[in-house]
């Protein structure tokens, strides 16, 4: 995009600049025709186009003074157009950052029950990604301005904008969201960032990022639902492909473009799902587990039983099975 409008100005000052040279030219010709010698040629025209004066001569021919008068005034046009040039590339580009900048904050102003993603690096990105295919709305904020471009070319919603200030996630419409992801590189912004979001949305749900082993504490105090370690969590997975290659090669192809996923029901209070029996309210999806408030498990429930408020079900089936009892 910088590329774009960086040619688009050399575009635009082509012909002024073309212009200035063709005077240039023309006016060493017209001295040397006037009788002047190629170097006083040159130099009274780089003078009079620079308008700083003749140098030890002036013209003394009536000829010469109009020559020199007329050469002047194109010089100068093509000076005030090189100006207007340079202004409007100016004058457009400012323009048109901020008109971008206005219908990015109408499209996120537009938003319900989404995630805000906080930072745009490896992991926010694969989490963007994952938001994608599952067709979740997000944006996403990011203090780096060289990676705008990038968010823009991924079609992304995004605010270039430090993710620990409150007006800035005011901005990315934090308190109408459903989840935060908090994946600064940064312990130290992370906590700062749950923190702000859990004081900002009490019922939001927050997952973030630790690297430190000292840090989960911590963004569980300052609010977060869920925290995840990457180094942890890569040796986990290594250890369970060693341990059990098969299952986790079966779980890592349950996604959203795959044929069958898994997906979680959160039964809330006054739902109309509360009372319906788990078959009818799962429909053709598999139930595998449902965990009550009390702390309950049951594994292979009944489909005849009733669901209650609160109760969350984990399902596996078809996309096209789990979306309707998405909806519901």
């Amino acid at each position: 995009m910088a590329m774009s409008r960086r040619n688009g100005t050399w575009r635009r000052l082509a012909v002024p600049l073309a212009w200035l040279a063709v005077v240039f030219a023309a006016g060493v010709l017209g001295y040397l025709a006037l009788g002047l010698g190629p170097v006083d040629a040159f130099s009274t025209t780089v003078f009079v186009l620079t308008t700083i004066g003749f140098g030890a001569r002036a013209p003394i021919g009536a000829v010469e003074k109009v020559f020199t008068a007329s050469l002047a005034a194109l010089g100068v046009s093509a000076y005030l157009a090189i100006l207007a040039g340079v202004a409007g590339a100016i004058a457009e580009g400012q323009l048109g950052i901020a008109s971008r900048r206005r219908r990015m904050d109408r499209k996120i102003g537009a938003l319900k029950d989404h995630f805000v993603i906080c930072a745009y690096g490896r992991v926010g990105r694969a989490v963007a990604r994952e938001f994608e295919g599952e067709g979740m709305p997000f944006v996403v904020i990011d203090r780096k301005e060289e990676l705008e471009d990038q968010m823009r070319l991924d079609g992304v919603l995004y605010l270039i904008g430090d993710p620990t200030a409150e007006v800035v996630l005011r901005r990315a419409g934090i308190e109408r969201a459903k989840g935060l992801v908090c994946a600064v590189d940064s312990d130290a912004d992370n906590v700062y960032i749950a923190l702000t979001g859990r004081s900002l949305n009490p019922g939001i749900f927050i997952v973030a990022r630790a690297s430190a082993s000292e840090t989960p504490d911590r963004l569980y105090r300052a609010g977060a639902n869920r925290v995840i370690s990457p180094y942890v969590a890569s040796g986990r997975h290594m250890a369970l492909l060693a341990l059990r290659p098969r299952v986790v090669d079966y779980l890592e192809m349950l996604g959203p473009e795959r044929p069958m996923r898994l997906e979680e029901l959160v039964v809330e209070e006054g739902s109309p799902l509360v009372g319906r029996l788990l078959a009818d309210a799962v429909g053709a999806a598999t139930p595998l587990v449902v965990c009550r408030t009390n702390g309950e498990t049951v594994a292979h429930p009944d489909p005849g039983e009733a669901l209650r408020a609160g109760d969350l079900v984990v399902l596996l089936g078809e996309p096209k099975a789990l979306r309707p009892v998405e909806g519901g």
